[in-house]
């Protein structure tokens, strides 16, 4: 592997025809590719207009197996160019289980890793938990020619816990494909704080873990199910372990990122901030508890802890 390699987001709009989108996105790999780039990531669900603003059965024809259709078109193009791509899909992994999926191809056309995505949200015009099942092969990092990355997929960038995890599997830079806007009535009141707090929380997802992070975004004013629609805001962003954005797009138009992922620079912010040697790991077991606000302390709990402070892997 390289200590430096370059990676690409691709920011796109999507139109109402999914070959038309599969066909843009290979030539925007193609550009990228000659620019410089060796690890490509595209959007969120990108073959498609994002279809979860509405509840509609008709909708899981779009799903796919991996490997399917999409993968194979973009496979051999990787390894025609010696690239690296992040590709999310829409996978069919049987009937009526379906998941929010990124395989990532590496640069010799195999598929190096499949993700799903874990957290499903359910909000208004993000009717998610209807067409995803939420992830099962947990978070995790793979290997390319270049370096070793982790992917997550939108939702999952509000989680410290995922970002975490991903990066304790040795990745150097977390991917976010994503599929994020605003709800036009709340552009105005709402959108610059909301726009802020999503960047905001994943550089803080880069600084405590020590990575660069990518986040790939779409654009434009989609209304597959009529009505307001969803204006998506762009902004596609790569910051590095301190979280200094080092580049990023414009709310409102398809752009390709180019920034560089440096493992020596990762080394060296690590040693200074040094907050994965400093992790108390014997102590974060409540983490997998839904909520401790109402759990009281008690000799038994104190005991249990113990033991397993003794037990800890150092």
């Amino acid at each position: 592997m390289e200590t430096k390699f370059t990676v690409a987001l691709v920011q796109m709009a999507m139109s109402a025809d999914s070959e038309e989108n599969l066909g843009r996105a290979l030539e925007k790999i193609r550009q990228a590719a000659r620019a410089g780039a060796q690890v490509i990531c595209l959007p969120e669900l990108f073959r498609w207009p994002y279809f979860c603003q509405r509840e509609d059965a008709a909708l899981f024809d779009l799903a796919e197996p991996v490997p399917g259709e999409t993968t194979r078109a973009i496979s051999p193009l990787a390894a025609k160019l010696g690239v690296a791509v992040v590709v999310p899909v829409f996978e069919r992994r049987s009937a009526g289980v379906y998941h929010n999926s990124a395989a990532t191809i590496d640069a010799d056309g195999q598929i190096a890793g499949l993700y799903r995505k874990m957290h499903i949200p359910d909000d208004p015009l993000y009717y998610e938990k209807f067409y995803f099942a939420p992830g099962d092969l947990g978070f995790q990092a793979c290997t390319t020619r270049f370096g070793r990355i982790g992917t997550l997929i939108c939702w999952d960038q509000w989680y410290p816990e995922a970002a975490r995890l991903t990066a304790l599997r040795g990745a150097s830079i977390l991917f976010y494909p994503t599929a994020i806007g605003y709800h036009p009535r709340e552009k105005d009141t709402c959108g610059p704080a909301q726009r802020q707090a999503w960047e905001t929380v994943q550089r803080g997802h880069a600084i405590a873990n020590g990575v660069y992070v990518a986040a790939v975004n779409r654009v434009g004013h989609e209304r597959p199910a009529g009505g307001e629609g969803l204006i998506f805001w762009g902004g596609s962003f790569l910051c590095d372990p301190l979280g200094t954005v080092i580049a990023q797009a414009s709310p409102d138009k398809e752009e390709t990122l180019l920034g560089t992922v440096d493992t020596k620079w990762l080394e060296e912010v690590r040693r200074g901030w040094p907050f994965l040697r400093d992790r108390r790991i014997d102590a974060y077991e409540g983490l997998q508890s839904r909520w401790l606000g109402e759990e009281k302390d008690s000799p038994q709990r104190a005991q249990r802890t113990r033991r397993k402070r003794k037990k800890v892997d150092r």
